[in-house]
This record gives structure tokens, C-alpha cells and sequence, in this order.
């Protein structure tokens, strides 16, 4: 259950420790209340849930039908709290925090996840602060967030800290070589343009569509000539996030709305009783929340893919001996950093990042990247001119 968390031999290491102690009588290596942090993509949930299968299971290697039962978030003993929306509200905090008082059912601990934990609002971080001071016994929570920081200094004077670092191009390959039968080559590229994140790895080795999404991203950052190319650029950058969106959401929600029905006594294609009828609108609320988050989520990937774009262009300038992110486009980088001063390319990836905070302090995505894009060719024309 250990063997996808690849790159994060010492973390491993702490929570193998933990959850020995935890099925003996020792407790100096155990506690009740733990945050995991870590850059995106590099494995916070996934550890999280094999730390929770080795409490539950009561010891470090876990058993194969707890194991079975957490990937499938099915175990009596586990509930996460994870949210498809922008925030974790107050309500869902307090449903598990209810939960949280209930004794193990077969298991030796009862474990809560909180996904995401920095998507908590400062309100909700103060009602779920008491019962990290004092979980019940057999009661652990784990919390999963990028950073220490994302989170409020009373909750993280509450925690036990675990520190996860980015595992490195090599490692991702083989584990999308090892666990996918992802092709070595294919592999090596995936996780080097992801910039080993495993997840977006993961998806670019596995869907040609999300490749060609990608390529299609940089080539047109790279064909920006002026504002009018850049607001249509902005414009197929939002219908790209879109799509990828569209990509990831449109299979789920088919099959909850399937499940749901079924889960109704509703055959497909059968008239929704007016009755059952706030059921599948709570729902398709749901999903809709989630549609939103996962465009966000795309824009941002964008955003990450062409900060890559112009680190590669400004190392290409400076003759850096560090490896490029899209060395397959080797050719049009040089054409881009000769047109260009670093000084240049510098302006460029700080508009790259302020359109990320823009959109994150909810300013209109299509507005954010067209400063964005708007800004970089004002700044290439002003410093052509002089």
C-alpha cells in the first residue's frame, strides 16, 4: 500500500513508525492529530489514506481487505471530508466532526481525512480546533493541505507536521511505468512536463487528448504578436481549461446520476417523481460546484504550463546548464528568447503569476488572462521600441 507514494521514503518512514505504536503500547511515535503537506501532485492524499489503512488495520503493512475497502472510501472506520467546490463549508465540519465520536466499528482506530484542509475558511478552522485539541481515543484525524502556512496558527500548534518534497522526474516515470504500463520514453516526458506532479503525469501519459491540449496551450502563448492576438488567445485558453474540465467531470457525473437512479428504484430514461425530485437536484448542484473547481483547476494548469514555457525561454537566454521542461520545443523557445531580453521574460512570468492571484481572489479568469497575455506584449513592444 506503500508502494505509490514514490519519493517519500522518509515520510513512509514516520507514519510506518506511528502506526506501529499505535498498535502497541508505545505512543511516543503516535499522536492524534496530524497534517501533511506538500507541493501539489506530490502524494499528500495518497499517504494519507495508506497511513489510515495501517491504523485501521493495526499494523504498518495493513491487510489487503481494509486496504481494499479504504481505496474505495467504503471502510465503517474511514470518513473524509473532501470538497468539490471552492471552500469546505461549516455543516460539512460538523457532520464529521459527529462522526467522529463514534468508536471504531471492526477496525483498531477510527480515522477522518480532510482533503484539501486549506479550503477551510477561518470560521470552520475554529470549530474543528477543539477536537484536535481532544479527539476521542481511538479517534484520528489527518489533515492534508500544500503547506503549514494555508492553514491557521492555532490549528497547526495542534498537529504533527509531515513534510512531503516533490519526487523527482526519474522516480514519477517508473512509478507511471511500473503501476500503468506506460512506455518508458512516454513516461520520462509525461513527468517531466507535468513537472512531476503524479497526478497530471498520471494523465498526460494515459490521454492523448490531454497532450494535445497541452501542446496546443503553448504553441499559441508562443504566437502572441499583439493585444488583439492575445484577447483571442485568452479567450481559446478558457475553452481549452473547458474542455479539459468537461474531460474529467462529464464521465462522474453520468455515472453518480446513474447510480443515483438506480439507487431510487428509477430505471434509465423513467420520469423523475416530483418527490425524489430534491434529491437529484442536490445533486446536480454538487456537480455543478465541481464543474466550477475543475475549471479553475484547468485555468490554473494552464497557468503552471506557461510559467514552464517562459522559465525554459529565460534559462535559454541566460545559457543555463539546467534541464529544459519542453525541450521538444527547443526550436521555437530559442526564436522566442532572441526576440526578447530576459528582463523581458521576466515581466512575463510575474503577469503569469499575477493572473493565478487574480483568479484565486475570484477577479473574472477571462479577464486575469488577458491582462495577462495584454501585459507581456505591451511590455515586449515597450522595450522593442526602446
Amino acid at each position: 500500500m506503500w508502494s505509490e507514494l514514490t519519493g517519500q521514503e522518509p515520510a513512509i518512514a514516520v507514519f510506518r513508525a506511528a502506526a506501529e505504536a499505535a498498535g502497541g503500547a508505545s505512543s511516543q511515535q503516535m499522536t492524534h492529530s496530524w497534517l501533511i503537506t506538500g507541493p501539489p501532485g506530490s502524494g499528500r492524499s495518497n499517504l494519507a489514506y495508506a497511513f489510515a489503512t495501517a491504523l485501521i488495520a493495526g499494523h504498518a503493512d495493513g491487510d489487503d481487505p481494509t486496504r481494499i475497502q479504504v481505496e474505495a472510501r467504503s471502510h465503517p472506520d474511514l470518513h473524509v471530508l473532501a470538497t468539490e467546490g471552492v471552500i469546505i463549508k461549516r455543516d460539512d465540519v460538523r457532520e464529521i466532526v459527529r462522526r467522529s465520536h463514534y468508536a471504531p466499528s471492526v477496525g483498531r482506530h477510527r480515522v477522518i481525512i480532510v482533503e484539501d484542509a486549506d479550503r477551510m475558511t477561518e470560521q470552520t478552522s475554529n470549530f474543528l480546533l477543539k477536537e484536535l485539541e481532544e479527539p476521542p481515543d481511538r479517534t484520528v484525524w489527518i489533515l492534508c493541505a500544500p503547506s503549514e502556512a494555508d492553514l491557521i496558527p492555532t490549528i497547526r500548534s495542534r498537529v504533527r507536521t509531515v513534510r512531503l518534497q516533490m519526487p523527482t522526474v526519474a522516480e514519477v516515470a517508473a512509478l507511471l511505468v511500473r503501476r500503468d504500463g506506460v512506455d518508458a520514453e512516454l513516461a520520462e516526458r509525461s513527468a517531466r512536463e507535468a513537472q512531476c506532479h503524479i497526478g497530471m503525469a498520471h494523465r498526460l501519459a494515459t490521454s492523448e487528448e490531454a497532450r494535445q491540449r497541452r501542446a496546443e496551450t503553448l504553441r499559441l502563448a508562443l504566437e502572441v504578436r499583439s493585444a488583439a492576438t492575445a484577447v483571442a488567445t485568452a479567450a481559446r485558453f478558457l475553452e481549452i481549461a473547458g474542455d479539459d474540465a468537461k474531460a474529467i467531470t462529464e464521465l462522474r457525473d453520468a455515472e453518480e446520476r446513474a447510480h443515483a437512479l438506480h439507487s431510487l428504484g428509477l430505471a434509465p430514461g423513467q420520469a423523475v417523481p416530483p418527490a425524489l425530485r430534491p434529491q437529484l437536484k442536490a445533486l446536480e448542484d454538487d456537480q455543478k460546484r465541481r464543474a466550477t473547481r475543475s475549471l479553475r483547476d484547468g485555468i490554473d494548469r494552464i497557468l503552471v504550463d506557461l510559467a514552464s514555457l517562459y522559465r525554459d525561454i529565460l534559462l535559454i537566454q541566460l545559457a543555463a546548464n539546467v534541464e529544459l521542461v519542453n525541450r521538444e520545443l527547443l526550436e521555437p523557445m530559442r526564436r522566442a528568447a532572441a526576440s526578447a531580453t530576459p528582463a523581458r521574460t521576466l515581466a512575463t512570468l510575474d503577469a503569469i503569476q499575477e493572473a493565478r492571484e487574480r483568479i484565486e481572489g475570484n477577479v473574472q479568469p477571462a479577464l486575469a488572462l488577458e491582462a495577462m497575455l495584454v501585459s507581456a506584449v505591451r511590455t515586449t513592444t515597450e522595450r522593442g521600441a526602446a
